[in-house]
């Protein structure tokens, strides 16, 4: 289960081959910025100011700033391990590393000093909390399947409400934890589709202002969706991909205002978006073959991710690429999220490389503006 899927696999493993043959980018060592050169012919185009961290195989992980200042959690899926950094100056210092059993996927805070990580061997949702900056495991949740990712769907008065969704399978698991009353813990299952990945809360869709739970459905070429007011109840179909069986939406993320639902096609050279309104479907043209990730900036301007670059499109109000730019990363980024790392007031960009590419970063923070430091030729 290194690699999930075998397009994954052999996407790497060409990506390796070639950059290896036609790129020598410099490699910042662990937890110091770096500066990427991105070259176009025979110039060099502006520099892009990004923090390296070096965890092999970041599987996914969460970025957290407060009052305190920020740290990430995240975890070496191969190594078995969860790790804590401190996030200060665009500089990152390890924390700690915890073991943990074979396989951690992801990672995610719950408050300031709560941290869950979803672990496929031991079948659990492990919950750690910092102290003095160490993690130190509490509770381990038996889950009944193992959880691929792990997502924070409310949160209130010292309880909260999770969803744990498999590797493989159809059942996801609903957790009601409440830290001050272990022996409160529940858990629910549900089915919902085969290997339901990257589930997502979303405002709202067609005939459902409440919102809810989206998530891409790997085998079934379908988009699911629970809603807010019956969670436990059966999933239902929101969109299927209306192609052959080639293609296979991987990952689901709603733009800010909620309007658009854009969806990342493993294969076919192009994306969608699902209008969370009408229910219009967009096909985006895609300049690559693969699409791993997602992440929209507002409604008209999104961010994707492929093996090795990022690329980001201002679409028009059809589904128009208007103009696309690129953003070199440093492996295979399964996970995007925005988060004000630096504290400067501009969004910058952390990338979790589920498989980087050799000598190179698991974890990337690209600093903002981000749409003003992409580039308009594909590195």
């Amino acid at each position: 289960m290194t690699f999930g899927r075998p397009f994954q696999v052999a996407v790497v493993a060409v990506a390796v081959v070639l950059l290896a043959a036609c790129q020598s980018p410099p490699v910042s060592p662990q937890g110091r910025p770096s500066a990427v050169s991105v070259n176009s012919g025979s110039s060099v185009q502006k520099q892009v100011a990004r923090t390296g961290i070096d965890v092999p195989m970041a599987w996914g992980g969460q970025l957290r700033c407060g009052a305190a200042g920020c740290r990430l959690v995240t975890v070496e899926h191969e190594k078995s391990t969860v790790v804590l950094y401190e996030v200060q100056g665009r500089q990152a210092r390890l924390l700690d590393r915890q073991p943990v059993a074979y396989h951690p996927d992801g990672a995610i805070w719950l408050t300031d000093d709560l941290v869950v990580a979803a672990v496929e061997g031991s079948f659990s949702l492990d919950v750690f909390r910092v102290v003095q900056g160490r993690l130190q495991l509490i509770r381990q949740i038996p889950v009944g399947l193992s959880p691929r990712d792990v997502v924070l769907v409310q949160a209130s008065e010292g309880r909260f409400r999770l969803l744990a969704t498999p590797y493989s399978g159809k059942e996801v698991a609903w957790v009601e934890y409440v830290p001050d009353q272990p022996e409160a813990t529940r858990v629910q299952r549900a089915k919902w589709c085969e290997a339901p990945w990257h589930p997502v809360r979303v405002q709202r869709a067609p005939g459902v202002p409440g919102g809810g739970v989206v998530a891409a459905c790997l085998d079934e070429k379908r988009v699911v969706f629970v809603p807010e007011d019956n969670l436990l109840g059966a999933a239902r179909t929101l969109l299927t991909v209306p192609v052959d069986a080639q293609i296979v939406p991987r990952q689901t993320r709603p733009s800010p205002s909620g309007r658009w639902l854009y969806v990342a096609l493993e294969t076919g050279g192009r994306n969608l978006r699902f209008n969370m309104d009408s229910g219009e479907l967009q096909w985006i043209a895609a300049p690559l073959l693969g699409t791993v990730s997602v992440l929209p900036l507002t409604d008209d301007l999104v961010i994707w991710a492929a093996d090795s670059r990022l690329y980001l499109q201002r679409l028009g109000a059809d589904g128009t690429v208007l103009e696309t730019r690129w953003l070199p990363v440093d492996g295979f980024a399964t996970g995007l999220q925005l988060v004000d790392a630096d504290a400067d007031g501009v969004q910058d960009l952390v990338v979790y490389n589920s498989a980087a590419l050799p000598k190179k970063m698991g974890v990337e923070i690209i600093y903002g503006p981000l749409w003003e430091q992409a580039q308009p030729q594909m590195p």
